[in-house]
């Protein structure tokens, strides 16, 4: 296939990978991808992202290239917790633990060990879910085991070196103190950020002052005993891991720029690399795991296919992007409109569809004009409780439609019911129709009295459109928003022809008259 045919970034950040490997020369066994972790909070919807979007990459890149790839996901469970999160329990007793390693820290949770095990457990429950293929890496366990070892002795060989790179980002005080090592206090088993007042390059040492018991102590940088500054430790991991691939949010320009300057310098070849725009909640704020804000992975899973919530990832990873409620039906409308395509597409139109990155769970198609925003705006005006309300409209507009076998819509109207009562019910909110609605509606009556019921849902449209020209409305918006505010009692709605063909035309024309009279 030529590769000038595979259209979507996926394809693009893969073809980078592959001319990576290709130009290294090297005899790799395998290409290595990773993703970061910082186990300070529970896992989220932003790591799922990362994770996901690395792994469509893997997907993009086993087409071009005959490699083996693997996925690290690395968790940095030795870095000194600074702060209480603040969605966690036993608070005061985090407090007395700040700046320990996360995994020296007793489990607020009180189910493991330390609070990055449980962290880390979670993590993994958390991407089991979704059948990813990965290896699991713990700092803690690399920096103890030696692992790490020839990584810290190229850094501690490179140390003015990589003083030089950093120094001129901080401020003042800050530049005082900083070192690339971070001595672990053997006393409180804190993460100190303290000065170094000398560095042993032979023997794998530095001596510094500890705050804690008040004296110059010398200590060895290997087996734990010293964890590096995080810039310095991504850098260090890409060479010691052989990290081809690895993506970081917006947050992290200036950081992956610092870490590949470092990386150079301790004789490593940083990775291909894609930014992407960070995640907002309905406020604007970044999502955070240590506050818990935004919507969850749960969240959207209650009211959706997961196959919208990879698609939403799958879009636009360099766009900022809110992520909550609000998001769910245009994605899941997306998701039906990409897979009723895909159904029908050959093999080249297939790879530049989106859902060739997304595991489709099965091969039903969706009815035609039958979409997500439809199916909660009939659940809104039969004020439905269960899906079995709608599946009588369903199977009146399409009488060949298998309900035993239409697993994936039964799941869909499930979904749509859900977030109907959840989102859309506790905001519905009626206005009375002014005299111009009033007579657009008893117009629209009329109308549709007229109609053969064969009629299709675009002529219906096309007829709604007219009466709200003839009624001489400047914006043909506000004729269509009159119909979604006086008769369903919210804001948006659906095209209109299209809802009323699904509705009924006689129901249509009973609620008309219950609501505006005449």
């Amino acid at each position: 296939m030529d590769n000038s045919d595979l259209k979507l970034w996926p394809f693009d950040e893969a073809l980078k990978v592959k001319k990576r490997i290709e130009s290294q020369n090297n005899k790799k066994e395998f290409c290595v991808f990773q993703t970061g972790y910082g186990p300070s909070g529970l896992p989220h919807i932003g790591t799922f992202g990362e994770v996901l979007r690395t792994i469509m990459v893997i997907k993009a890149l086993k087409l071009v290239t005959s490699m083996k790839t693997r996925l690290y996901v690395f968790s940095d469970d030795m870095d000194g917790l600074r702060k209480v999160p603040a969605n966690i329990p036993e608070k005061e007793m985090i407090e007395k633990n700040l700046y320990k390693s996360l995994s020296s820290i007793p489990d607020p949770f009180k189910k493991f060990n330390s609070f990055s095990e449980h962290n880390n457990f979670k993590l993994q429950e958390f991407l089991n879910r979704f059948n990813f293929n990965y290896d699991f890496k713990s700092a803690t366990n690399l920096y103890k085991s030696g692992f790490f070892n020839k990584g810290l002795s190229d850094v501690l060989l490179n140390y003015e070196k990589i003083r030089n790179i950093i120094l001129p980002t901080l401020g003042k005080e800050r530049r005082e103190t900083y070192s690339p090592f971070l001595p672990v206090c053997p006393q409180t088993g804190q993460v100190l950020q303290v000065k170094i007042e000398e560095i042993d390059i032979a023997n794998n040492k530095v001596v510094y002052f500890n705050p804690h018991q008040k004296k110059i102590l010398e200590t060895s940088i290997h087996n734990g005993n010293c964890k590096l500054q995080w810039k310095v430790d991504w850098a260090m991991r890409w060479k010691v891991l052989q990290v081809d691939y690895e993506m970081n949010g917006k947050d992290l320009i200036e950081s992956f720029q610092l870490s590949s300057k470092i990386n150079k310098i301790i004789g490593g070849y940083p990775p291909v690399n894609l930014t992407y725009e960070l995640f907002l909640d309905q406020n604007g704020e970044k999502i955070s795991k240590s506050i818990g804000n935004g919507i969850s992975v749960d969240d959207w899973l209650g009211f959706a296919p997961q196959e919208s919530l990879e698609l939403f990832m799958f879009q636009s990873p360099r766009k900022a992007k809110k992520l909550y409620f609000d998001s769910i039906p245009k994605s899941t409308d997306e998701f039906i409109k990409y897979k009723n395509q895909f159904l029908t597409q050959n093999e080249v139109e297939r790879m530049n569809n989106p859902l060739w990155f997304i595991n489709l769970k099965e091969s039903e198609k969706i009815p035609e004009n039958l979409t997500f925003n439809m199916i909660l705006n009939l659940a809104s005006v039969c004020n439905a409780e269960n899906s079995n309300i709608l599946w009588g409209f369903i199977e009146n507009y399409y009488p060949k439609i298998d309900k035993k076998e239409s697993t994936f819509l039964n799941q869909l109207l499930e979904h749509g019911v859900s977030y109907y009562k959840k989102f859309i019910l506790p905001k519905k909110q009626y206005r009375q129709a002014s005299r111009r609605e009033k007579e657009g509606f008893n117009l629209t009556i009329r109308m549709l009295e007229t109609l053969d019921p064969k009629v299709s849902g675009e002529e219906i449209q096309s007829k709604i459109y007219e009466i709200g020209m003839n009624l001489e409305y400047e914006k043909l918006k506000e004729w269509f928003s009159s119909f979604y505010e006086v008769i369903l009692g919210q804001k948006e709605g659906p095209r209109i022809g299209s809802f009323i063909k699904l509705y009924g035309i006689e129901k249509t024309i009973r609620l008309l008259k219950e609501k505006v009279g005449d």
